[in-house]
């Protein structure tokens, strides 16, 4: 049977690239606009676009009549096995990073080029697929299968709020939004804002997505050539010209910002204040944060199983009206809230600055002895080979956590790199057809677990 579904996997690689190229060419990065969806028409498109190609593979559909969300189901059972993907992408970023148009996808060198290659467009569809395969192996289901199509993922969650209000909750399943073999062990997310006062002389507007480490920053104002000397004393990767400073960083997921990312605006704080500004939210990220995306200046060396707290600044607004500093937090399981919000509190207070959540997810542990576990790890493995790998902790936030018995679970594997919310995000294909086979394997196993 193994062989009969690879088979068909590999008959549907044409029609796979296809349709991630559909759904990577439309630009679902959430915006307010006129029409009256609930995110921006492009979200809204992309989610009817995902709906009608599952409806061409033959799954029954369901769109949410707000727009929230849409899925796709198929099979027969009284217990449901749920597939969570989200339609919506963070923002491009700087353009000039981009090495072709990030909603026109292009193939080079057996990867796929484009915003949502690799979060969340292309794993999604390669589950679909995977179970499109199943299906034409004449597997029959005695679960069904639903895949649950998420809108906001990338902002509130609004999307799968709304759905676990509205729709029967699933009784296991994966997100294909991480990493293989799978992640049973996800951190608290805590966004917030630190508002402060404005500025007569000073205006800033830095930085995207507050789930992304900001890859510039710029300044213009009578300082840019003092910034320029000291930016430059600093080692520093920076551009000035007609009073214009840019500061230069690298992009990645807030979860990895103390890995993979370097930040732009936190480089173009230390440099400001370290040329005399003194400006309270200026001076809380120069002293408090600097460059150590751990903040251990404010809550210490706060790790456990799940690795270490990270701090991400990713956004900066000052205006002549008021400061605006976003930030990205994500907290190891095995911490409080309340000690978090107590550390963060007391040490705006000192700079005169207002502390205002945006956004919790709470943290999520899954042993790692479960059944659910058992059998995705035995459907990785029996694919992949890859007999070493156990279940991995991450400060990514998915789906995961919306629904009990859920991990995330792929598509990415060992050793591959992590580029989604990066300038020139991209999926190896060959890589796709793999995790097709693990996603097919899985689902048909899952179809013989007692949940």
């Amino acid at each position: 049977m193994k062989a009969t579904i690879a088979s068909n996997i590999d008959a549907l690689r044409d029609d796979y690239i296809a349709a991630v190229t559909r759904l990577v060419a439309i630009p679902s990065v959430y915006q307010e606009d006129d029409s009256g969806k609930p995110f921006g028409k492009p979200i809204d498109d992309c989610l009817d676009e995902t709906l009608k190609l599952c409806h061409d593979l033959g799954f029954a559909i369901y769109k949410d009549h707000k727009g929230y969300y849409g899925y796709a189901e198929i099979g027969d059972g009284e217990q449901m096995i749920g597939v969570l993907g989200h339609l919506d992408v963070v923002p491009t970023g700087d353009m000039s990073a981009w090495h072709s148009d990030p909603f026109s996808p292009e193939i080079r060198d057996g990867r796929l080029y484009g915003r949502g290659t690799q979060d969340d467009k292309g794993p999604a569809l390669a589950a679909i697929y995977a179970v499109k395969a199943l299906i034409d192996s004449g597997v029959v289901l005695n679960k069904r299968i639903r895949f649950i199509f998420g809108t906001d993922e990338e902002t509130l969650w609004r999307c799968i709020d709304r759905y676990l209000a509205k729709e029967e909750v699933p009784s296991c399943g994966f997100t294909p939004d991480s990493a293989f073999p799978l992640i049973h062990a996800e951190k608290m997310l805590i966004q917030s804002w630190l508002h402060g006062p404005g500025d007569d002389l000073l205006s800033l507007d830095c930085g995207g997505a507050l789930n992304a480490v900001p890859e510039l920053a710029k300044y213009e104002g009578p300082l840019w050539d003092e910034l320029a000397a000291k930016l430059d004393e600093l080692g520093y990767d920076f551009t000035a010209e007609d009073a214009e400073v840019t500061v230069f960083g690298k992009a990645a997921h807030s979860a990895a910002s103390d890995t993979k990312g370097v930040n732009a605006i936190a480089r173009l704080c230390l440099a400001l204040s370290r040329i005399g500004v003194t400006h309270p939210v200026i001076k809380f990220v120069a002293e408090q944060v600097g460059e150590d995306a751990n903040a251990k200046e404010i809550f210490g060396p706060l790790e456990d199983v799940s690795g270490r707290l990270t701090f991400n600044v990713a956004q900066l607004e000052l205006s002549e009206q008021a400061s605006k500093l976003g930030i990205d937090i994500r907290v190891p399981v095995s911490f409080e809230k309340n000690d978090f919000d107590n550390d963060i509190q007391a040490v705006a207070e000192q700079y005169g600055l207002r502390y205002e959540e945006f956004d919790v997810l709470p943290s999520l542990y899954m042993p790692a002895e479960s059944p659910v576990i058992q059998t995705l790890m035995k459907a990785y493995q029996e694919i992949s080979g890859d007999m070493d790998s156990e279940p991995m902790t991450s400060g990514g936030a998915t789906y995961a956590r919306a629904i009990p018995n859920c991990v995330a679970y792929g598509a990415i594997f060992p050793g591959r790199d992590k580029v989604e919310h990066m300038p020139n995000e991209y999926l190896i294909i060959d890589d796709m057809l793999k995790a097709m086979n693990v996603y097919a394997n899985a689902i048909y196993q899952l179809q013989g677990v007692e949940l």
